[in-house]
This record gives structure tokens, sequence and C-alpha cells, in this order.
């Protein structure tokens, strides 16, 4: 990425964090499936649904970070969605701290809802124009009842600052402040209730390039200070490349591809991955590789077998009629992908993606 190049990971001895490779998940998704009709229902007509996620399953330990990365149009999003509660799954199973909560309703619900914030992809939407900042900050401890009138005002204080903002600041609108500056006043809200798990969906893809890699290691900085855990959406490779310890690679509703950041974007095992990062402008060339041939296929009915493979340039004969699963390579390193599930560890079986 163009602006961010100066930045590094924090290693994990920088952090203080755990080691420890099965440290415990905060979050594990298993098989999460989100359905959506498509059109309008007529009578005798048989109803259509587009499948935006279709068996999706990971975990994300404690204090850390999953980049998921894919297409416009993948399902990255909607993933992000149902995690939060903000959609309701058609199916499959979400539990936090060992828990389930996908069947939470009403007060309990409620009571959850703390524990998982969200930071959207445009800071301008996403904050009421007509309330002054402070306000949008300290709304939602208003309504789960978080202190007294001196506390919140207190609390709001000290998140701005912690955001990078002025205590002045919490008496403008949202259209007095940068894009920058209004995406520091959404990080600061979702921080308010103290979560523990942020999904942040495309965060900087809105911004200026100079302003990215500024509000990229305030994130970091968030994280290693309040200990938190991310859901770090986007299609930028090099900012996952930053910010993420694993990354998902998502592709027509499903994973295709798992494993750590040096994994997945150093040696791609799925052609698609490779694509991407194929895709991705070299700034010392000037040039771009050719994007990907064909069009994404309508996750309606998507196509029988794997669903790369319209487009795949490796595909072999099975990958018309049989649909590869996420297997264990090496490591940790998962593939959907019947060029490598011959190499994969048999022992293993089929397992979930587990950093």
């Amino acid at each position: 990425m163009y602006g961010v190049g100066c930045m590094s990971r924090p290693t994990d001895a920088q952090t203080d964090r755990p080691t420890d490779p099965m440290s415990a998940s905060l979050l594990t998704v298993t098989d999460l499936r989100k359905q959506f009709p498509a059109g309008r229902w007529f009578p005798g007509r048989k109803h259509q649904y587009v499948r935006a996620v279709d068996g999706v399953s990971f975990s994300i330990p404690a204090g850390k970070t999953l980049g998921l990365v894919g297409e416009s149009g993948c399902g990255k999003t909607t993933v992000g969605r149902l995690i939060a509660r903000l959609l309701e799954p058609s199916s499959g199973s979400m539990m936090f701290n060992g828990e389930p909560y996908g069947h939470l309703r009403g007060s309990e619900l409620r009571r959850f809802r703390p524990r998982v914030q969200v930071v959207f992809q445009d800071p301008y939407n996403s904050l009421n124009p007509r309330m002054r900042i402070e306000k949008i900050v300290a709304e939602s401890m208003w309504i789960n009842r978080w202190g007294s009138r001196l506390q919140i005002r207190k609390r709001c204080h000290e998140l701005m600052e912690a955001v990078g903002l002025a205590s002045q600041d919490g008496d403008r609108f949202a259209h007095e402040l940068s894009g920058g500056q209004r995406q520091r006043v959404a990080i600061a809200r979702a921080l308010a209730l103290s979560p523990k798990l942020v999904v942040c969906d495309e965060p900087v893809s809105a911004l200026d390039v100079s302003i990215q890699a500024k509000i990229l290691n305030l994130l970091m900085d968030l994280q290693q200070h309040y200990n938190l855990t991310y859901l770090f959406i986007s299609h930028d490779l090099s900012v996952v490349r930053l910010i993420a310890d694993h990354v998902a690679v998502m592709y027509l509703g499903q994973l295709v591809e798992y494993g750590t950041v040096e994994q997945v974007l150093e040696s791609p095992l799925h052609p698609y991955t490779s694509q991407l990062l194929a895709a991705v402008p070299d700034t010392h060339r000037r040039s771009v590789t050719e994007a990907l041939p064909g069009e994404v296929p309508s996750n309606i009915s998507p196509p029988t077998g794997c669903r790369f493979h319209t487009r795949c340039p490796q595909k072999l004969a099975e990958c018309d009629r049989d649909s590869p699963t996420l297997q264990a390579i090496s490591g940790g390193h998962s593939v959907a992908c019947f060029l490598h599930h011959s190499v994969a560890d048999p022992a293993r079986g089929d397992p979930d993606p587990q950093p």
C-alpha cells in the first residue's frame, strides 16, 4: 500500500501476547450460513435465494486479528454483520468465549451487544449528522445505563483522547470533521462499552491514503492497550498484511484458504489467492498483472463443484462435479482445492481452521 510502507506489525514479544498457537478462542464460527430472498414472491413460483454466506467456519483467539479478504460481493461484510448480530443467521453456530449467542433474543441479546461492536466503512453515513460528537460517543452508554452523567462525560473525554481527538471536538458535528477525524469518532463509539471483539468493516477504504496509516496505527495501539480482538474485513491485501495475524480468503460465500499472514500472502495455495495477489499493483514496475478472467458467478445459482472452477486456470476434472472442503495441509495452513488435497495429512481429517 502506498502510504503505509513504514508501518510494521508488533511481534508477540513486543505486545506481551501469548505465543501459544492453541490459545483459547474468543470467537468460534461453525458452518455459518445466510440466505436472502431474491426478487418478489408470487404464488406458484419457486422462490430463489441469494447464498451470501454458505458454510463458513473459523475461530479467532483473544487479542488477535483475523483478516477476512475477497472480491466485492463475496460475502465478507455479511459475515461481519452476522457475527455482530446485526443480521440473523439462516443456520450455523456462533460461540463467544465458549458460549453460543446466535440464539439470543430480547433482553439477553441486549446484554450481549456490548461485547461485540462494529466500525463501519463510511465514517460519515455511520454517524448521526444531527448529534454532536460527544453525544454520539455517549449514546450507547446512556442506553445501557453505564454510569452517572459525570462518569459518562469523563469516559467520553478519555475515549476521545485515546483516539487522538481534542476535548473541544465533542461540541462539533460530524460534517465539521475530516474523514479521518470522523473515523476516529466511530472507533471511540465502538470502544465506549469496553467490547472484547471489534468487527472492522473496511475501516480505512473510504479514507485518503495519507490518513490510512494513522488509523491503522491507532487500531493496533488500541488493540494492545485494551486487549481487543479484531475481525478485520478488507479487500486491500497490503493493509491486511500489516494488521492481521491470520488471513481467511473468501470466494462466493465460502472460505477457500486460511492460515497465518506469512503462509497465505507469501506462499498461497489456492489459485484464487494467487490471482488476488497478482492483481496488486507493483509500485516498482508500475504495472498490474492481468485481472482474473471471467465474471463472478451468481450466488443465486452458484456453479456445481468448486465455485472457482469457471475462472480457474489450473482446474482439474473433478473440479466440475465435486466441491472441495477446507483441509489442513501443514502448520495450520488450510485450503479448499483438489490441487493440494493429495498432500494433506490424513490424520488431521477435515478440521475447522484454527490458529
